[in-house]
């Protein structure tokens, strides 16, 4: 499986759209300071995660909620988060 997550910033609540084959492990480098981009969003939190079978269609995706209007869709999706 592929995984696309979303992080949020506790201290500001910037968003982080990752990618990953192996999503713990993903997610306990980024919780460890081990990812530079995160690093200096303070502590984060998993808000959000989708599972692919397609590498393909995943890079797509976290492309996609990079993009303004994925922003967008994020915060629509996600408003109670």
């Amino acid at each position: 499986m592929y995984y696309v997550y979303i992080l949020q910033s506790l201290k500001n609540g910037d968003l982080y759209a990752g990618f990953s084959e192996d999503l713990k492990t993903r997610i306990k480098t980024h919780f460890c300071k081990g990812v530079h981009t995160t690093e200096r969003m303070g502590k984060i939190r998993l808000i959000f995660y989708e599972a692919y079978l397609s590498k393909k269609d995943a890079r797509r995706r976290e492309k996609y909620f990079k993009t303004t209007k994925g922003k967008r869709t994020l915060k629509i999706m996600l408003e109670d988060s």
